[in-house]
């Protein structure tokens, strides 16, 4: 049983890298992430982890520096958010092409222009096909959970990708908690110290990131799709380890009243508490609504989706992020792709909203619920709608 503390979700993020012992910390600061790498730089400097905190020049160094340490066989840290994100986006792809059990929290945070530091999901699903798996946290005890779970999940010699942990920046990144903190010596006795089976060792050399010609580059990237998506089962395994010994459980899709419900709501991060207030609200009126929460995105739960969403009539989606000019939400797009084999499906109504901090209420979620269900009802779905918007 773990110490429970009122603390910033940053800082229980930073908790739970220093209980991870990572070798490696490259840093570079963006609202709303820096608090994580301001609390390492305290963790280090003050002697309760030893590491190598490096003070990057930019988000594109610092990628370039987890890159290098992790080849080199170390547990490597960084987090960022927004264009921070969008800098390190070469080096991103990089970090995955070469299998490098990087882990990186994300304070998820709108893309300029207009230049804005509030919070969405839209920086994230920018980097979405970057072939790393992405995994979303609903409130502060998973942030803190799922940080010390990312680097058990990356570092498996099943997986060897690295993992990008999603935390709604302010609405989740800056607010207090009670979280219960783990002891050093449980998350170290679960997480064992890491050892690299690939690193660069000029005792024993071997090449990462080589040439590739075009008779070779098709497979190579199909070898990488295929080993990403063969993660899943991985990650369901240290889930459920992770609970047997600390006793709280996760899943790649979390359900909530979804029995016998006509209408569910999906959705992944922070608001989702508000929407299962909402769930409740409309249960107590006698209406079938339920909740799906998706926990990983990367790689995508097909399966666990179809049968979260088997036996409803509407799913309703909802995206922090907007596909300019595109089918409206990317993970109503995606849905909708999971479901298109499906014999009996719900109706998928794509709802983009809450962009740039904008919150969304419980009446808001009621409204969308009841905009949804009269769409699917008239036989008049559009492509999406984006709600709270002024005329």
């Amino acid at each position: 049983m773990g110490k429970l503390t009122g603390i910033e979700v940053s800082i229980a993020c930073s908790e739970a890298v220093t209980l991870c012992d990572v070798d490696v910390i490259a840093a570079y600061p963006i609202t709303p992430q820096t608090h994580i790498v301001e609390h390492l730089s305290e963790q280090v400097a003050e002697g309760h982890l030893d590491a190598e905190y490096i003070k990057v020049e930019s988000e594109h160094s610092a990628m370039s520096c987890c890159v290098g340490s992790s080849a080199a066989g170390a547990r490597t840290f960084t987090s960022t958010c927004s264009q921070g994100l969008a800098l390190m986006h070469e080096i991103v792809m990089i970090a995955s092409g070469l299998r490098l059990p990087i882990v990186m929290a994300v304070a998820t945070r709108t893309l300029s222009a207009p230049l804005s530091i509030w919070g969405d999901q839209s920086d994230v699903m920018s980097e979405r096909d970057s072939g790393w798996i992405t995994i979303f946290a609903e409130n502060g005890q998973e942030v803190f959970d799922l940080t010390v779970q990312s680097f058990r999940i990356a570092e498996d010699e099943r997986v060897l990708f690295p993992v990008m942990l999603c935390l709604d920046g302010f609405h989740l990144s800056h607010v207090i908690e009670p979280i219960e903190l783990e002891s050093k010596e449980d998350v170290q006795a679960w997480l064992p110290p890491y050892k690299a089976k690939y690193r660069l060792d000029p005792d024993n050399v071997l090449s990462m990131g080589a040439f590739a010609m075009p008779d070779y580059f098709s497979e190579i990237k199909k070898q990488q799709n295929e080993a990403l998506r063969g993660t899943l089962p991985v990650i369901k395994e240290v889930f459920k380890d992770f609970g047997d010994r600390f006793g709280r459980y996760y899943e790649p899709v979390t359900r909530y009243q979804t029995e016998e419900a006509e209408t569910i709501i999906v959705m992944a991060g922070a608001f989702a508490g508000t929407a299962r207030l909402a769930v409740d609200t409309m249960r107590a009126a006698g209406k079938k609504v339920g909740l799906v929460t998706i926990k990983v995105f990367r790689p995508f739960p097909f399966e666990e989706i179809t049968e979260a969403l088997a036996g409803a009539k509407t799913a309703v989606v909802i995206d922090r992020a907007l596909s300019v000019a595109g089918p409206g939400g990317p993970m109503a797009s995606e849905i909708r792709s999971a479901l298109y084999h499906e014999q009996k499906k719900p109706a998928v109504v794509s709802m983009v909203g809450g962009l740039s901090g904008r919150d969304v209420f419980q009446e808001q979620f009621i409204e969308l619920v009841e905009r949804a269900e009269a769409c699917v009802a008239s036989g008049k779905i559009p492509q999406y709608e984006m709600f709270g918007v002024r005329e």
